[in-house]
């Protein structure tokens, strides 16, 4: 089994930490899981590097009060260096542990081909990509009462649109290797007329761009209480054919591998008997339930 979303930080620390004991941790954690291979993807947030290249995105939507609580949260998270974290994460396999040097990018809309360029000079083994918000409103932000009053006020059906057409842009970009948590939008529990149609608009999309998409038990400690994909939308991701990762999306250790076993049976049901693994972003198939 391989888990290929981790995040060293939890997302209330600010100015982060960078030690090669938590990550061993996290390799032991995951090893008990029956896990062989662990991937970090912190967001690309985080780092200066990535947000002094898109700048305030969020100001042109101008959307009060939500840019303002994009641009409070940015200038919280975005102070730590992306250098410092490669540098970590490539010591971590030096060592020996089972881990790939990855990173969460984050979708820039009309920005990923010079998120592509300055994420190019680092070698990474995987990319995953992930859309956390629409214009200036993180729409999956749980705990924060602006973003979920914002549902109350909102088309539904348009927000998944919105989120389907981001998803489709994303894939094209072509500039991840695999699909986070695909319908993350879901995750407050406000559920499309018809998910179906959007399902069929995402699942188009990832097979045409021959992305990888992620299984994540992530959904299940969620409102929504379900994995990323929903059953529905995985049945129709495996009808094209499309290639898997799993992955628990853990911030702290206790989470490592978690239920990683549980989707696995969700795969093999469908006749899924293969992960994609990846190393310099190039895609290896693995065994699903060894490596």
């Amino acid at each position: 089994m391989i888990d290929y979303h981790l995040h060293l930080w939890p997302h209330e620390e600010s100015s982060v930490w960078y030690r090669l004991d938590q990550i061993a941790q996290y390799c032991e954690r995951a090893a008990a899981a029956g896990v062989s291979e662990l991937a970090l993807t912190e967001h690309s947030n985080r780092f200066v590097d990535v947000m002094s290249l898109v700048g305030p995105f969020w100001e042109r939507y101008g959307h009060e009060p939500t840019s303002r609580v994009m641009a409070d949260y940015m200038a919280f998270t975005a102070r730590n260096s992306l250098d410092a974290y490669v540098t970590l994460a490539q010591r971590a396999k030096d060592e020996g542990l089972p881990v790939k040097i990855g990173l969460e990018v984050d979708y820039y809309r009309d920005q990923m081909d010079v998120v592509s360029e300055l994420l190019a000079q680092y070698p990474f083994d995987v990319l995953i990509g992930s859309v956390h918000w629409l214009g200036s409103w993180e729409f999956d932000d749980t705990d924060s009462p602006v973003p979920m009053h914002e549902w109350t006020l909102r088309d539904v059906d348009q927000c998944w649109a919105d989120y389907a057409v981001a998803i489709e842009e994303l894939a094209a970009s072509r500039a991840v290797d695999v699909l986070a948590h695909p319908d993350l939008i879901k995750v407050a529990g406000y559920l499309a007329s018809n998910p179906a149609y959007y399902w069929d608009a995402m699942a188009d999309a990832a097979a045409a761009a021959d992305v990888s998409v992620e299984c994540s038990s992530a959904g299940w400690v969620k409102p929504i209480g379900e994995q990323y994909p929903a059953e529905g939308f995985l049945d129709r991701l495996v009808a094209r054919g499309v290639s898997f990762t799993t992955a628990s999306d853990a911030h702290r250790l206790e989470r490592v591998g978690d239920r990683v076993g549980d989707l696995a049976d969700l795969l093999e049901a469908r006749g899924v008997t293969t992960l994609a693994a990846y190393t310099r972003r190039q895609r290896v198939n693995v065994p699903l339930r060894g490596r």
